[in-house]
């Protein structure tokens, strides 16, 4: 019988070995072996401030992982991987009641999940568990293209430790006017401990905080090879919101170019149908689509009128 537990440090190797095996199983990668090596999606949210990790573990073997994500009112889970030798063999289930126990704990309202929206098998697994599958989420694609940086643009690792403590209470801000309690304070510490990459932030003319962008490159990230990934971005909503998602983009793109990054990555629920179509109009393609599963059934930040970029992968 599988047995749940903490992921331990001692695991990390193997539990990433069988992300990778997993995922590249799952998608038919030519060379298992080599799959996913330019990023990572195991060590670097181990340990995280914000986030649980889970481990299942039979006949004396790590046999899976699972990792859960708090940004504050907010949280959702994955990676979710098992060994593809144990596949249906129910330990998956296990991994997600972990998961959803985790939520309880921290009391989240609003809770979800990334997967792939063509598998009936893994929504049939998550719809178990209370979750319901909404708008498609696009991981989209563009060139850094060299538009001027946006004025007011700069880099939480610049500041003094009293600047990085004021400019997460107006991240804070900004994030709570897309959803109640939507925190990412514990995201942008990780980035800057870890050295993932840095997050942009946005000013305007009043130095108020227009918006910020919690960006990875590297292949200790999440990117990938040649990408700057935009693991969170989001601008204050209201008049002038599409124009301050516009700079914030440029920022984005001149932090890429600073970082060598010829490629811009981010993921938008296309049920912020106006920022979707506002990447499409800059240029960005689809590269991945993956399908958002909520509990309760309800929107939370994924609705019509919010600049907001992120995929819960």
């Amino acid at each position: 019988m599988p047995v749940i537990r903490s992921l331990a440090e001692a695991d990390l190797p193997q539990a990433q070995r069988i992300c990778r095996h997993a995922f590249g199983t799952f998608l038919g990668a030519p060379d298992i072996d080599d799959f996913w090596t330019d990023r990572d999606l195991v060590y670097n949210r181990h340990g995280a401030e914000h986030i649980a990790s889970f481990a299942a573990e039979r006949d004396g073997a790590l046999a899976g992982s699972n990792f859960a994500t708090r940004w504050g009112s907010v949280a959702f889970f994955g990676p979710l991987t098992v060994r593809p030798d144990l596949w249906d063999s129910g330990i998956g289930q296990q991994l997600v009641a972990a998961a959803c126990a985790q939520f309880e704990t921290w009391g989240a309202p609003h809770t979800g999940l990334f997967t792939f929206p063509q598998s009936t098998k893994h929504v049939g697994l998550y719809g178990k568990f209370g979750f319901h599958p909404r708008f498609l989420t696009a991981v989209m694609i563009a060139p850094a293209t060299d538009r001027p940086a946006a004025a007011g643009a700069s880099r939480y690792s610049a500041l003094p430790a009293d600047g990085r403590t004021e400019a997460e209470a107006q991240c804070r801000e900004v994030a709570g006017a897309q959803y109640d309690g939507l925190d990412l304070t514990g995201e942008i510490r990780t980035v800057e401990a870890r050295k993932l990459g840095d997050t942009l932030l946005l000013r305007d003319q009043t130095s108020r905080l227009a918006g910020f962008a919690i960006c990875h490159w590297g292949p200790a990230s999440e990117a990938g090879e040649g990408c700057l990934f935009v693991k969170f971005g989001a601008v204050r909503p209201g008049p002038g919101a599409e124009v301050r998602f516009d700079m914030l983009l440029d920022g984005a793109a001149a932090l890429a170019r600073e970082a060598g990054m010829p490629s811009l990555l981010a993921g938008v629920n296309t049920a912020r149908e106006e920022a979707y179509r506002h990447l499409r109009g800059r240029g960005f393609r689809s590269v991945i689509q993956g399908v958002a599963m909520h509990k309760p059934n309800e929107p939370g930040y994924s609705r019509p009128g919010l600049y907001v970029l992120d995929d819960w992968r």
